[in-house]
């Protein structure tokens, strides 16, 4: 970074805009509200895809499935480098007129467990800038370039949570194109086509069309399942399951719930929420609902190690700390910033 600054000339690190940097610390006032906003509606469910509700029960394993040559685990993490605010009228306005923005870093990557290691396939690492100011336009840095990403205001919601759903819809983009570039590259390492999975960190609302995918949900924020339902959730034993429910709220997907091994006796400690496409035929669901059993145990991490164990699988862990080093130093990025601010516009 210091070399780019010193043989950058000017005009590449100038901006076309009048912005100022908000003192106010990034990671501040953006979580107050953001979780009635970005919370499911209450769902539509079909509980009886695989059995009848008078006939549901945990689900064990089924001995002897075969496992995929690779499992593909796609995660991605995002941050808030600073809050600006962009002049977004003539270069003469009133500050009146400043529309408030973000400046962030987000990243996907893609990690292949195969063959008894795991080895990073790729990881994309961007920077943007979010705002419904009509006359923003990128920041040019020393640090990197923040591209404009312009996203349309909604009146019915407040512009943090605007902006943070505009800044997730790009970080699901990255992601989806991560995947589908790391599965094209399976081939090159000698996994034949059609035997690998891809787990998704999260759900997987826009990627279920990806052949072999399924969506892997650690926390649970809303109840889905009938209170008699939710009690057989609550009694699964490690590595078992429930039946396979059909789920909709603006978007359809099968799901079904899995108890990782875990030593910790609460009654929902170790249960993840699994979810696949709603276009798949049930018989190719059941078979990814056993897949997952058979396949995700392995990877659940130890309490000692980290404090979301055992649902924060150690191939997930182990890529959103790489994705994190790579989104560079959030202090260097606020001074580039803050420097980048003081420039007369170009």
């Amino acid at each position: 970074m210091t070399a780019a600054s010193e043989t950058a000339p000017l005009s590449a690190t100038r901006p076309k805009m009048r912005f100022t940097v908000d003192g106010w610390e990034p990671s501040y006032g953006l979580s107050l509200d953001l979780e009635d906003y970005l919370s499911e509606s209450t769902a539509s469910v079909n509980p009886a895809v695989e059995l009848p509700v008078s006939q549901w029960k945990p689900v064990d394993p089924r001995p002897g499935i075969p496992v995929p040559e690779a499992l593909l685990f796609v995660d991605g993490v995002r941050r808030i480098d600073a809050r600006i605010w962009i002049d977004d009228e003539l270069a003469n306005a009133p500050a009146a007129t400043a529309a408030s923005a973000l400046c962030a870093s987000y990243a996907a990557g893609v990690l292949c467990c195969c063959r008894g290691q795991a080895h990073l396939v790729l990881a994309e690492c961007r920077r943007g800038l979010f705002t419904t100011a009509s006359r923003a336009d990128d920041i040019p840095t020393w640090a990197g370039r923040y591209a404009v990403a312009r996203t349309p205001a909604n009146p019915t919601m407040p512009l943090a949570v605007t902006l943070s759903q505009a800044l997730q819809r790009r970080l699901g983009e990255v992601e989806l194109e991560s995947a589908i570039a790391a599965r094209d590259s399976m081939t090159g390492h000698g996994i034949p086509p059609g035997n690998d999975l891809l787990v998704i960190d999260g759900p997987l609302r826009g990627r279920q069309h990806l052949p072999r995918a399924i969506g892997y949900i650690k926390s649970h924020r809303t109840t889905y399942l009938p209170a008699e339902l939710n009690a057989i959730v609550a009694a699964l034993a490690p590595g078992q399951r429930t039946p396979v429910f059909l789920m909709g709220t603006s978007w359809d997907r099968h799901s079904w719930y899995l108890k990782l091994p875990t030593t910790a006796d609460a009654p929902w400690a170790g249960i993840v929420r699994i979810e696949c496409s709603a276009e798949l035929p049930v018989a190719n669901v059941i078979e990814l609902a056993y897949l997952s059993q058979g396949c995700l145990g392995r990877f659940s991490s130890a309490e000692y190690k980290d404090s979301r164990a055992p649902q924060n699988l150690y191939p997930i862990a182990g890529l959103e700390r790489e994705l994190r080093r790579r989104l560079g130093d959030s202090r260097v990025l606020y001074r580039a910033l803050r420097q980048a601010a003081n420039q007369p516009a170009a």
